[in-house]
């Protein structure tokens, strides 16, 4: 029978290699992906929806406030203000407590000798339950609200556990509630489950969160925007995409 002690080892080292190795893996084809399926957006001499300079001068200040209260209130933010705040935290959180936790860096700087910022503990603790507390959110929401139970799958509840386990298990680990090898495993368990189903279920989200900020022009990007999507193209082939498009046919492969 294998020792908690070896579990625990094969967990920390060879298991979490694979992880990381299907997570930047995955994470490369997803960014090709995008590519292939996506193009530059032409550069145009007129933009009808943009002011000219004489209309943007002559306009009232009154006007243009008025204006942009109207365009806020058609946004995401305008519409849903709780959901917008509620889910910008989770995000937040989700992305900075596992990358400026102590013990995760500590762990790196033994292992590579690399050495990064962490937050203080009482912090990331503090994101850890905010975390926990969202997601709670996002299930009763899922359950009790009738527009979103109508299109829940038991994927999404099962994504939306797989997302809370590692900092539930983490934070029970932290606080030694239960016993701390047993819950230790499980916390390495669930982030490294987590990181490999990342770049192919819908948590590829996360991946995409700064390409469609940067990238895709929307009413939630950072800027105007480079590319739009292409929807004239096949599948995606990565034999097709380093060879060239159109020295293969799709049906062949």
């Amino acid at each position: 029978m294998i020792s908690l002690d070896l579990f625990h080892d094969f967990v920390r080292g060879p298991l979490a290699l694979s992880a990381f190795l299907i997570f930047f893996t995955g994470t490369a084809y997803q960014v090709l992906r995008f590519f292939y399926l996506s193009q530059k957006i032409k550069k145009t001499t007129h933009n009808p929806f943009r002011l000219s300079p004489t209309t943007a001068v002559c306009a009232p200040p009154v006007k243009s406030t008025a204006r942009r209260i109207s365009f806020f209130k058609g946004t995401i933010a305008g519409v849903h203000p709780v959901m917008t705040v509620i889910t910008s935290l989770f995000h937040t959180c989700l992305i900075a407590a596992p990358l400026f936790l102590l013990g995760h860096n500590n762990l790196i700087d033994e292992s590579w000798g690399i050495s990064f910022f962490s937050l203080p503990e009482g912090i990331t603790d503090i994101m850890t339950v905010m975390v926990i507390g969202c997601s709670l959110f996002f299930l009763f929401r899922r359950i009790f609200s009738p527009r979103v139970r109508s299109i829940t799958t038991l994927s999404d509840y099962l994504i939306l556990l797989l997302t809370a386990m590692p900092f539930i298990t983490g934070f029970l680990a932290f606080h030694q509630t239960t016993a701390y090898k047993p819950m230790i495993i499980l916390h390495m368990l669930s982030g490294e489950i987590m990181l490999i189903l990342l770049p192919f279920t819908k948590l590829v989200h996360m991946l995409f969160f700064f390409i469609n900020r940067f990238l895709i022009p929307h009413e939630n990007s950072f800027g105007r925007g480079t590319r739009t999507w292409y929807f004239g193209g096949p599948k995606f082939s990565f034999k097709r995409w380093y060879f060239g498009k159109k020295k293969f046919d799709i049906d062949n492969w």
